[in-house]
């Protein structure tokens, strides 16, 4: 199974590509950032990130997709900004028929490190030795994306461990 993770932003969007092997391991296929310039319309700069998202998604053929949920920010215009990143995230890959989890923070530090109050070194500490990389990758955007992920396949284990309990009883 192949999944891409979007760690959403106007001006730099994460993305990493992960495939889980048959014995379960983890492989990195892609990973990077989606820059976008602070000169254009953003209307603009949206559609690029759509695009953008859908050549990843037509290069890499994943099976499911992931986009970090947005959490409260004090700054009103970077929320807005960041949600409508999200919003052109989560179209293009429901768009291209993938099955798209969503997650917090929280959610995310949870799965990638077992802590949720995990800082963002040992998160990245973590994406590296998950995947069995030699450098934690970079930019931050993209580790994110990476951890986002991560999260979505292990939360995919997890649901598929309950509904076939559910259906047993």
């Amino acid at each position: 199974m192949i999944t891409i993770g979007i760690d959403p932003g106007t001006a730099t969007t994460g993305y990493g590509i992960i495939r889980e092997e048959q014995d379960g391991n983890l492989t990195t296929l892609d990973f990077g950032v989606i820059q976008t310039n602070a000169n254009q319309p953003l209307a603009e700069r949206l559609v690029q990130l759509y695009k953008r998202i859908k050549e990843l998604v037509l290069l890499h053929q994943p099976d499911m997709g992931a986009v970090e949920k947005l959490f409260f920010e004090r700054n009103v215009r970077t929320a807005l900004s960041v949600g409508q990143a999200r919003g052109v995230s989560l179209l293009a890959l429901a768009e291209s028929g993938l099955q798209v989890g969503e997650y917090t923070p929280l959610e995310v530090k949870q799965a990638v490190t077992g802590y949720g109050g995990a800082d963002k070194g040992q998160i990245q500490h973590m994406v590296k030795t998950l995947l069995g990389l030699k450098e934690i990758p970079h930019p931050d955007d993209a580790a994110d994306a990476l951890a986002v992920a991560i999260c979505h396949i292990h939360s995919a284990k997890l649901r598929n461990i309950y509904a076939e309990n559910r259906d047993a009883e």
